[in-house]
């Protein structure tokens, strides 16, 4: 009898196939639904339908503009230096890593999948959510307890704040690495 593929690497295939899709300039990443062994519903990190992405933002929002001190953005200037790269990671922004997410308008991967769930009409009470991260942040976190889910399976068991650390052990939350990366719970997938 032929064997499959185990469940843990199918399903983080799965995440980082459907993070692929994501127009994030910064991360892609995917997470999905599950309810006995089967996808109910998929989400990735990345701006509101209908949208712009981050970068085509130079052109149409004059705060940030004057944030990172630009006066006039040539297309020149503009294919060169701002094209296809997060408005966070521009120097003349100024931010470190973690830094300046008041100009980030992605969703996250972990909020999509419950909301495209919502919007779907499918229950997630009781599912498993996969994802190609760590473990999420607190708002994220809240939402994923309020929507009732059983688990959550990620790449790695760091935080992304303290308040998500506090709401995982304070919720009783199940959670996990997934199984085939455990012997590599350093490096981000």
């Amino acid at each position: 009898m032929r064997r499959g593929m185990e469940w843990d690497p199918w399903y983080h295939e799965m995440c980082r196939t459907v993070g692929k899709k994501s127009q994030c300039l910064s991360r892609q990443i995917g997470s999905i639904l599950v309810r006995d062994k089967t996808v109910i519903c998929q989400g990735y990190n990345g701006p509101p339908r209908g949208i712009r992405t981050c970068d085509e933002r130079w052109y149409i929002d004059a705060k940030m503009q004057e944030a990172a001190n630009f006066k006039f953005i040539t297309k020149k200037f503009y294919e060169e230096n701002l094209e296809g790269k997060c408005p966070r990671h521009i120097p003349e922004m100024g931010f470190k890593s973690g830094e300046g997410l008041e100009w980030c308008v992605a969703g996250h991967a972990e909020r999509n999948v419950l909301i495209n769930s919502a919007r779907h009409g499918i229950a997630t009470k009781g599912a498993k959510l996969y994802m190609n991260c760590g473990i999420p942040c607190s708002p994220c976190m809240v939402e994923i307890l309020n929507a009732g889910i059983d688990e959550i399976i990620v790449t790695k068991l760091s935080y992304y704040d303290y308040s998500s650390e506090y709401l995982l052990k304070e919720s009783g939350l199940k959670y996990r690495i997934y199984d085939h990366l455990k012997d590599n719970t350093n490096k981000e997938y």
